[in-house]
């Protein structure tokens, strides 16, 4: 069974309490949709990732915005399910962006990612990264990997939305986040 969710920030608690209570059985694959930030150089996020290593069920996660992403890029790019991931543990894996993954029969392609609204109120290297967006090589990836499979996917993985479902609630898209909401058009 598929299980999607997003923006943990982190909150092990909330995380296993949305899970548990979505009846996450063993062998399951839970996804995040980005912002999962249990993967954090602290004592208390290190701790609870060791706690989420013995689960039952496996943890699949597209980066966000607040992603300790030096740390993150620091682990080991395996080949996993027809695409790259970071190897966290044996069940945590960080879907990398442009990627696209067969699990459980169906196709999804990830493409993670977003502008930090708050950028202001965070430091660079600490509670913000520039790796927050896409890079030029990644969206090339991207292609490479859609073609590969005739543009033909199941289900897109990301963080943000298109412009378009941005207008429809009533908001303007952030002029720093143009590129990667105008990407999901």
């Amino acid at each position: 069974m598929i299980y999607v969710t997003g923006d943990v920030h982190g909150e092990y608690h909330d995380f296993m309490r949305r899970i548990y209570g979505e009846g996450v059985k063993t062998g399951s694959n839970v996804i995040v949709c980005g912002d999962f930030g249990l993967v954090w150089n602290d004592k208390y996020h290190k701790y609870f990732l060791q706690i989420l290593k013995s689960q039952p069920f496996n943890v699949l996660f597209v980066d966000g915005n607040h992603e300790d992403f030096d740390l993150l890029y620091t682990y080991p790019v395996e080949h996993w399910n027809g695409g790259n991931v970071h190897k966290i543990a044996d069940n945590i894996y960080h879907l990398m962006r442009g990627q696209v993954f067969e699990i459980e029969r169906k196709k999804f392609f990830t493409m993670s990612g977003a502008y930090s609204i708050d950028k202001a109120m965070r430091r660079e290297g600490i509670s913000w990264w520039k790796a927050e967006l896409p890079t030029n090589e990644e969206y090339r990836t991207a292609g490479d990997n859609l073609e590969k499979c005739n543009y033909s996917v199941d289900y897109v993985i990301t963080h943000t939305i298109p412009q378009s479902a941005i207008h429809r609630l009533g908001h303007v898209p952030n002029e720093h986040d143009n590129e990667l909401t105008g990407y999901f058009e």
